[in-house]
């Protein structure tokens, strides 16, 4: 997918699109809230940085996967939320705000713990020591990514709010739209990698992404979080930066099937994560 050129053209404006859309609703009150709710924060840490990464290596060593596709799982887990995880939480009527806060912080964060995590797996599966440096340059690619867009789209609010409130619906549905030629296109250009690879590592992928998002949206709810705080967690730890995983593992530890599963993962995550905001709201309906 890293070198997919309608990807790499598509997803970034796809993307920046829809977080432009996101700011429209959200001013610096909300930003505000969520540093009130400090426990919504170290509850989605917790969850991303010591429960995840030692799942995928349960799942590694329960699926038998040979020593790369393993490194490529893990890789995965260590990675930050990705920034399609806002759209989502946006989709699925989650706090937004918390979702942008948590990958700011979770970006940050993976400076230090993705290293660690990926010095551990290849010392493990592949019996290799290497020295992973922190992904700088991708970290701030996503803050790019994410702050810009979000941040035009909140002043389009703070300056024009009929404006944003007329616009929010068609977005909104815009954002469906992408969504949806987005899943189309991945799955179009890569079934050939999705063929071959799925039967070794696709079920290990799926499990992973599934337990990633109900962990983070049932430890919401146990911490008795509101909804809209769950969801947004549920899919900040649900759907990771598949593209840092797949750099990291081409372009610092030069091990091309370590690609393998951050690809599949990032294509099965769009079905797996627009079924679970389909569950989400379906079961906020007799609620409301």
């Amino acid at each position: 997918m890293a070198d997919n050129p309608l990807l790499v053209v598509f997803l970034p404006f796809a993307l920046a699109v829809v977080m432009a859309g996101l700011g429209l609703h959200l001013t610096l009150a909300d930003f505000r809230r969520v540093l009130q709710v400090p426990r919504a924060v170290a509850i989605a840490l917790c969850v991303q940085s010591l429960l995840l990464p030692p799942v995928a290596f349960g799942l590694c060593m329960a699926f038998k996967l040979p020593g790369e596709l393993a490194l490529g799982l893990v890789l995965l887990a260590a990675s930050p939320g990705g920034v399609t995880a806002n759209l989502f939480s946006h989709l699925a009527r989650g706090d937004v705000a918390l979702n942008i806060t948590l990958t700011a912080i979770n970006s940050l964060l993976a400076l230090l713990t993705l290293p660690l995590w990926t010095a551990l797996a290849l010392s493990w599966f592949l019996g290799a020591e290497a020295h992973v440096p922190p992904p700088v340059g991708k970290v701030l690619e996503v803050a790019v990514l994410v702050i810009a867009p979000v941040t035009l789209g909140m002043a389009l609010r703070a300056w024009y709010p009929r404006l944003a409130d007329a616009a929010e619906k068609p977005v909104r549905t815009l954002s469906s739209l992408l969504l949806g030629v987005l899943i189309a296109l991945a799955f179009h250009s890569e079934w050939d990698t999705v063929r071959a690879f799925a039967p070794v590592v696709g079920l290990a992928c799926i499990s992973f992404n599934l337990v990633s998002l109900l962990s983070g949206y049932f430890a919401a709810r146990a911490a008795r979080l509101t909804e809209p705080q769950a969801i947004a967690i549920g899919f900040e730890i649900g759907i990771h930066n598949g593209t840092l995983a797949i750099f990291i593992a081409l372009e610092v530890l030069g091990r091309a099937q370590a690609t393998i599963a951050p690809a599949i993962y990032s294509l099965s995550m769009y079905l797996t994560g627009a079924l679970f905001a389909a569950w989400l709201l379906h079961r906020r309906k007799p609620a409301a």
